[in-house]
């Protein structure tokens, strides 16, 4: 699946992921391929990002909103860097 990482000021990732785990507001959950579509809030935290290859990316973000569709996730976040 396709994910976006992008804040207010610029695109932070782009790129392959086999699957991200995002801050949700009722707690941490993880959206993998064909996942349903969904829009929901993300609190301040840690996304981790699932590289094909196994390896893994980190980032902290300041809130914001994911939107998955089709294989395709977007992270809008108030501020993001990566850890």
């Amino acid at each position: 699946m396709q994910v976006e990482i992008i804040t207010p000021d610029k695109k932070v990732f782009e790129g392959a992921a086999s699957g991200i785990q995002v801050p949700g507001t009722a707690g941490s959950f993880e959206v993998l391929e064909n996942h349903a579509p969904i829009i929901s809030v993300l609190e301040k935290g840690k996304v981790r990002v699932r590289i094909p290859d196994g390896s893994y990316q980190y980032f902290a973000i300041d809130g914001g909103v994911i939107e998955v569709l089709k294989n395709r996730v977007i992270v809008l976040a108030e501020s993001a860097v990566a850890v």
